[in-house]
């Protein structure tokens, strides 16, 4: 039957980078200290759009031109497109046709946005994987997942200050060997269903009189996520346990960059080796629907994962939903 493996991935994020201080400074005049915030999710600096110009089809554009370029494929190579998002910049038509026309793909391509919030990308290479692995037809696929969060969240510190803007591109084919996609596994816990909401009055509200556009942006309720860190720790033992594999045969760990304190958590609780858990948040700040992609991206650039390595990914959307994956890269 073959298997579906990751060709390649390539990243955009925008040339503007912002430190700490900025936030710091800007929430202390609302009244409000992030600065024990920063330090438990382990910011410093994050890439955030300036330019009113750019949005997360823009950086999806890029991110997949760059793949695409670095694999040697044009558009009408694809035969599957797939874009996730939570601040998607249309809902009709759909981001992955405005891909596909900006990228000259071909008259027979698969098109299609799904949203898995936080867990995006990761959802959406898993769907990939499996529709490729049941329909003969599809031989490439660009999954490709994105965020623009910094201009819907402005008076929402764990937001605001937290999330950064990107997009990351990966292109999936079949293979003739074993290597690739292995296997996932899902958690769906909805005790926090209403504790992030954008828009905050739901679409069907945006027009009424008595809301503003102020009201539209991302409402934040706060809550305890290292709650997460047990459906992560369960979700990969899991993993591991049904595919006979264990964590030292795991070349690396590629999760979610919201908090170095879960990843830590959850790599304590694993008994992981540090070294195969990689850390960015703190040079992209996080991204959102693509940060463990970030993490993979940068892993692959430093050396550190090679073919033939199994991966292991886990990261949690809004919601909340936590969901794990293996692969063999």
């Amino acid at each position: 039957m073959g298997a579906v493996r990751i060709r390649d991935i390539g990243i955009y994020h925008p040339a503007n980078e912002v430190a700490n201080d900025y936030y710091i400074e800007r929430f202390q005049k609302q009244g409000t200290d992030v600065t024990g915030l920063l330090r438990a999710l382990g910011r410093d600096k994050r890439y955030v759009i300036d330019d009113p110009g750019e949005n997360s089809l823009t950086m999806s554009i890029e991110a997949s031109n760059n793949v695409l370029r670095s694999s040697g494929l044009t558009g009408r190579d694809i035969d599957l497109i797939i874009f996730t998002s939570q601040t998607p910049e249309y809902l009709l038509p759909s981001n992955a046709l405005k891909l596909h026309n900006a990228l000259g793909g071909d008259l027979n391509t698969v098109c299609f946005d799904i949203n898995a919030n936080c867990a995006g990308l990761l959802v959406a290479v898993e769907q990939a994987s499996r529709y490729m692995l049941g329909n003969p037809r599809i031989e490439r696929a660009l999954v490709v997942g994105a965020d623009s969060i910094s201009v819907h969240s402005p008076n929402e510190p764990v937001y605001h200050s937290n999330f950064a803007d990107s997009a990351v591109a990966v292109i999936l084919e079949r293979s003739s060997d074993t290597r690739g996609f292995i296997d996932s596994v899902y958690q769906t816990d909805t005790s926090v269903i209403d504790n992030s909401l954008f828009p905050a009055q739901g679409l069907s509200n945006l027009y009424r009189e008595e809301y503003t556009a102020k009201d539209a942006q991302i409402k934040f309720v706060p809550f305890d996520d290292s709650v997460c860190v047990d459906s992560a720790v369960d979700t990969v033992r899991i993993l591991l346990e049904r595919n006979g594999l264990a964590k030292e045969e795991i070349g690396s760990f590629l999760f979610s960059q919201f908090s170095i304190g879960n990843l830590k958590l959850v790599s304590e609780r694993l008994g992981i080796d540090v070294d195969k858990v990689p850390y960015i948040g703190d040079r992209y700040g996080y991204t959102a629907a693509n940060s463990p992609f970030v993490a993979l991206y940068e892993a692959l650039k430093e050396g550190k994962v090679a073919r033939g390595d199994y991966l292991v990914f886990w990261t949690v959307g809004a919601g909340w939903q936590n969901v794990s994956l293996l692969l063999q890269y």
